[in-house]
């Protein structure tokens, strides 16, 4: 059927064809066309919300046309981003060097990072908002709501037979503390105002293809409108570096100067609040506390559990080491030259 679906939809001759176990939101193939090219094709449910994904595909097209690492979108036979076939939403795209790196980040590859993130919001600062909104619980959620999702989520893992549950209380014991103790301190100390614009809105390691220590390609925009600082302290404030890398800190540091060399007009306030934002965000996300209801394969379902983990890890090293961090950040912005 994929291989009708490009003949008819995209003229394309398809040589081989191969589903792969990637994403949550589409059902994939590996392509490989009879010239040669090497291509995704990604199969939408019938349920999918078409705006959405039609904004995301031309959001990606936008940045490409920036010269920003982007893969190509391949247009239908009429000229659409999103093509449907048989009731079923589909896109094709190119397929880019590199792959989502495993390993924590190094000094090297957050400045990389922070300079394409910075480009990136600096391109969109020009681009329309999307009509699909980043929720922002961390900000304004109601902190009993977010005790009551603890409760919520051990429910679900008894249900679900959950391994290592013993391990889960601990960590939502944890939660449930910082969440009493640090959540209105930390949300005391945000700017009043925060800039909002398009973002790509997913910009995290899984959705980063690298080669060494440079990103060659950004892929799978979710295109919402929402802050700057989030999304690079959502960057920088990578759990799988903070929890497995001794330089993390120095990782948070080298993104953020990297991002302010592309983009120094998000105002400093912004900047110096990234780190906070991150904290309040891991604190109010409990994904990957539970995973089986997202009928992931084995390799996926375990990387989402380690993924909830380094969460925690994170959340209680960003607490202990955060005073430190923004005093860090303060200095190299007052500096001159400095972050910039």
């Amino acid at each position: 059927m994929t291989a009708d679906v490009l003949a008819d939809q995209y003229g394309i001759e398809a040589e081989s064809v191969e589903q792969v176990p990637m994403g949550t939101d589409t059902v994939n193939w590996r392509v490989v066309t009879s010239s040669g090219q090497r291509l995704y094709a990604k199969e939408y449910p019938v349920s999918a919300d078409l705006e959405a994904a039609r904004a995301a595909w031309d959001m990606s097209e936008f940045c490409r046309a920036a010269r920003l690492p982007v893969p190509r979108v391949w247009p239908d036979r009429d000229g659409n981003l999103l093509s449907l076939a048989d009731g079923s939403p589909w896109a094709v795209v190119e397929e880019a060097p590199g792959k989502v790196a495993t390993s924590p980040m190094t000094v090297a590859r957050a400045e990389h990072i922070g300079m394409v993130l910075g480009r990136m919001h600096r391109v969109l600062a020009a681009y329309p908002l999307p009509r699909l909104r980043q929720h922002a619980r961390w900000r304004t959620g109601s902190i009993e709501d977010a005790l009551a999702r603890c409760d919520t989520v051990l429910d679900a893992a008894r249900r679900q037979q959950r391994e290592n549950l013993g391990a889960l209380r601990s960590q939502i014991a944890q939660r449930r503390e910082d969440l009493h103790t640090h959540a209105n301190r930390l949300r005391a100390a945000l700017p009043e105002d925060l800039v909002e614009q398009a973002l790509h809105a997913d910009f995290t390691r899984t959705n980063q293809l690298v080669l060494a220590d440079t990103v060659t390609a950004v892929i799978d925009f979710r295109a919402a409108r929402a802050l700057p600082a989030w999304e690079l302290g959502r960057a920088a404030c990578d759990p799988r570096t903070i929890a497995s890398s001794e330089p993390w800190a120095d990782c948070i540091l080298a993104m953020v100067a990297a991002y302010r060399s592309e983009n120094p007009t998000l105002p400093v306030a912004d900047v110096l609040a990234c780190t906070r934002i991150a904290l309040l965000y891991m604190l109010f996300s409990f994904y990957g506390a539970t995973t089986a209801e997202y009928d992931l394969p084995d390799e996926a379902e375990a990387d989402l559990q380690r993924h909830w983990s380094e969460r925690q890890t994170s959340i209680r090293r960003l607490i202990d080491s955060l005073p430190d961090l923004e005093d860090a950040l303060a200095t190299e912005t007052a500096r001159p030259g400095g972050l910039s």
